[in-house]
């Protein structure tokens, strides 16, 4: 059973327990990284806490949620082995995967629906790296040191 990391700031608590609920029915076993309740949280804490967990997982994914999507999707994409992608769409969630092998996937909840929201998920979770000149790419992503 793979394993879906998760976390949101209170803007997205309500939309990532509709999503735990979703992917668990799919089969995935879910790590919930917090925030759990819709008391005022900092996203950047979840967010590195998120990217953490899934940095340290050699297929490791994950799902990040705030209002907007924009500070969860900044804040993941510190971490060098992050590829964070603020999706708003199907195609944008599939073609994060299949192009940029984006790790984790970031929502914003209150700029879609909750079925949009699951559609983005799942297209997310059921894309693959495509390999070929997509990686060739992703090597110039980082600089040098």
């Amino acid at each position: 059973m793979r394993t879906i990391h998760l976390a949101s700031d209170h803007a997205g608590f309500a939309l990532k327990g509709l999503l735990a609920r979703h992917l668990e029915s799919r089969g995935y076993a879910v790590q919930d990284h917090g925030t759990h309740s819709t008391e005022s949280c900092d996203y950047p804490v979840l967010a590195h806490a998120l990217a953490a967990a899934v940095e340290a997982e050699p297929e490791g994914l994950g799902v990040l949620i705030c209002g907007t999507g924009i500070g969860v999707s900044i804040t993941a994409n510190r971490h060098p082995g992050i590829r964070a992608a603020l999706c708003a769409t199907e195609l944008q969630a599939r073609l994060a995967r299949e192009h940029n092998n984006a790790n984790v996937l970031c929502l914003g909840a209150r700029i879609i629906g909750d079925e949009l929201a699951r559609a983005i998920t799942d297209a997310f979770l059921d894309g693959h790296f495509a390999g070929g000149r997509h990686q060739r790419r992703l090597d110039r992503i980082n600089l040098p040191a």
